[in-house]
Formats: C-alpha cells, structure tokens, sequence
C-alpha cells in the first residue's frame, strides 16, 4: 500500500503524458514482457477450477482495470477533498465484505483500527491543502458533475474492496507469483482495444527518455512488485486486517508529495498521519498467548 501510494504520485507526468487507457495498456504490457515466467504452474500447485479462473478474471477486471477507470475518470468530475473523504471508507468496506463473504470475525481491535484508518484520512482530505491537484483543475471538475463523480470514486473504493476480498480467495488456491502475472495478463487483454485505439493516433517520438524510464518503473511497480507483496501478505493475513494498511495509500503518497514533489504539509495532516498510523499499530499489535 505504501508502494501504491507512492507511485501514485510520481505518475503525475505520465498522466500529462499520455491518455489514461494508453498508460494504463502500456503498463499491462510492459509487466507482462518482465513476467511471462510467473505463468507457469508450480509443480505442487493444483490445476485451476473453473471457479478459480473466474476469480482471476474478477480479481483483474474490478481491481486494475475497472479501479483504475473509476478513480481517474471520478476525480476528474469532483473535487480531490471529496475523493479522499470517500476513498477513507476502503478499511470499513473490506472488513465488512470480509466478514459477509469470508465469514471472518471483526474483533475490537480491528474494528477500532478501522475507525482511526477512516478518521485520519477523513481529517487528511479535509485539510486545507489535502488537494494535491491543481487549483484551476479542481474548481473546473467540481462545477461539472460531483455527484457523478464521488458515484465513481464510491465505485473504485468497492472495486477495491472486491480485490482484497477476491485477492484472499486466490491465495489458497494460487501461488502469489502467478496471482500476479494472470491478473495483469487479462488486463493487457481488457485494455488492449482501448490501447490500440489511442496507440494509433498518439505521437510516441514526443515522449522523453525519462518519461520511459518512469512509465517502465511505474509498470514493474504497479503490476509486479506490489501485487505480489499484496498477495504474499494475504496469505497471512485475514482480509479485514490487511483492509486497514489502505491507510497507506493516501498517507505514503501525500510524504510523496512532501518529500519529492516539494509540497507543504500542515497540522492537520500532521494529525491524520498519527491517527491512522496507530490505526494500523492496532491492527498488527500480536494478540495475548493462551
């Protein structure tokens, strides 16, 4: 999550550089040339059911390709304040999915996680400078259609959750390695139309040599090494625990943003950092020994 984050918000330049559906085929392709190795079958791994296969395929289609479409197109139509307050629900949502269809138990611990998770990006998106986009763009997205937009956004963070609910199924039944290359092959293959089309009409020659080298660290980032840490940890880990380390994902990408990008941060920030910081102490916090 923390990955997440961060190339979240080093994607800035790739986002004015190219359409989003042709970034987003050219990442799927990219990974799929570094990673062809992983689709092979582990010797004691179980061959596929039909059900698995169907789970892959939900896995990729609601958590890359569908996500990335909800999030990008949603903050587009509404303000970044309002994406954040909504995105601030992805820890609540996990667990409660968690515990419909994995029948886990929410403990107090977990539940008072979630609670910091849901508060410290709440009063992180509410802060005065919790936009990281620029002013002109968010006043010209929030007179368009808001409500369209947080509907969106609303969208990407079930999208989410279906992919750490959909994610724990998978690890009992895949290995992490492969989890990764198969759902980053179907969304090659559910992007490619889209790809195409804009590959067609795009001037590549304009495209710097650094802008490259950032699209190829973004792939190897976005579909290889966080997913396979995703998926190694979900192994471990109940779904409604590991929901809680979403906080790291606006939390890693606004130090980003300091850091890097030069911002500035303010107290309350400063505060929501704290919050959901010890949210997640009290998740991973070991349990007492009978």
């Amino acid at each position: 999550m923390s990955l997440v984050g961060g190339y979240v918000a080093l994607s800035k330049p790739l986002v004015a550089a190219f359409p989003v559906l042709l970034l987003a085929w050219l990442r799927f392709g990219i990974a799929a040339l570094a990673m062809p190795h992983w689709l092979k079958r582990a010797p004691d791994e179980p061959p596929m059911t039909a059900r698995t296969r169907w789970l892959v395929f939900l896995e990729s289609f609601l958590g890359n390709f569908l996500f990335s479409i909800c999030m990008l197109f949603g903050v587009s139509l509404t303000s970044a304040v309002s994406a954040g307050v909504i995105m601030a629900s992805i820890p609540a949502c996990v667990a409660v999915a968690s515990w419909l269809f994995l029948r886990e138990r929410i403990t107090v611990r977990i539940g008072l996680a979630i609670a910091c998770a849901a508060f410290g990006i709440g009063l992180l998106a509410l802060s005065p400078s919790a936009s990281h986009a620029p002013a002109s763009t968010t006043a010209s997205s929030s007179a368009s259609m808001p409500w369209l937009g947080n509907l969106l956004v609303f969208c990407a963070v079930l999208c989410e959750t279906a992919y750490a609910v959909i994610g724990k199924s998978l690890t009992g039944r895949l290995g992490p390695k492969r989890i990764a290359s198969l759902i980053n092959l179907w969304g090659f293959m559910l992007s490619m139309p889209f790809g195409i089309w804009f590959a067609l009409q795009f001037d590549f020659t304009a495209v710097r040599f650094g802008t490259w080298a950032l699209l190829v660290a973004y792939a190897l980032a976005a579909s290889i090494w966080t997913v396979w840490l995703w998926m190694t940890g979900l192994r471990h880990v109940p779904a409604a625990q590991a929901g809680v380390f979403a906080v790291l994902l606006p939390v890693s990408a606004a130090l980003v943003g300091v850091l890097v990008l030069g911002e500035n941060l303010s107290s309350p920030q400063l505060v929501a950092f704290v919050v959901a910081l010890i949210g997640v102490v009290l998740a991973t916090w070991p349990g007492r020994r009978r």
